[in-house]
């Protein structure tokens, strides 16, 4: 059984992964450019931002669907379902969502630093780039949170368990 610190922990930490997630796509959603020309470039115009929306919009799906579990069981300290499926859920679901994450990160700063390092950019580009940078930045905060209930998780299942070699 699980103490209720750990149980509140990951209520937290699932509503702060949430909330960084939905920061990152709404800022990532209204982040556009115009250049000199009058075209207006979004973040879809860019295939990695799409990316990172993407996975954002995975985590988003992912996390609300645990919150619910996440607020009975600190709540009730057991289990809504209690046959072993919701800790497979929560091992194997943390793990997948905190590498697509990972990824999102990774993709989002990368084609930001080669963007501004390939071309030279007016002022609107460059706070183009800074506002992607921040959207890239709370991925990053929900990709910490994801990480950290991944610990969380494998302690819980190896816990409940009695380790990973029965």
């Amino acid at each position: 059984m699980a103490s209720r610190a750990l149980l509140n922990t990951v209520l937290f930490l699932r509503i702060f992964t949430l909330l960084a997630l939905v920061a990152s796509i709404v800022l990532m959603a209204f982040n556009t450019v115009k250049d000199e020309f009058g075209t207006k470039t979004k973040f879809y115009d860019v295939i990695g931002y799409r990316y990172v929306v993407s996975v954002g919009g995975i985590g988003v799906v992912y996390t609300l669907i645990q919150i619910p579990f996440a607020i009975y069981n600190a709540a009730k300290e057991k289990r809504l379902i209690r046959n072993g499926f919701l800790q497979e859920f929560d091992f194997y679901g943390d793990k997948l969502v905190a590498f697509l994450l990972a990824t999102g990160v990774g993709v989002g700063f990368g084609i930001s630093c080669e963007i501004s390092r390939l071309f030279i950019l007016s002022d609107e580009g460059k706070k183009f780039l800074k506002m992607a940078k921040i959207s890239t930045g709370m991925l990053l905060a929900g990709f910490v949170s994801m990480a950290l209930l991944c610990i969380f998780s494998s302690v819980r299942w190896s816990s409940s368990n009695k380790g990973f070699f029965k």
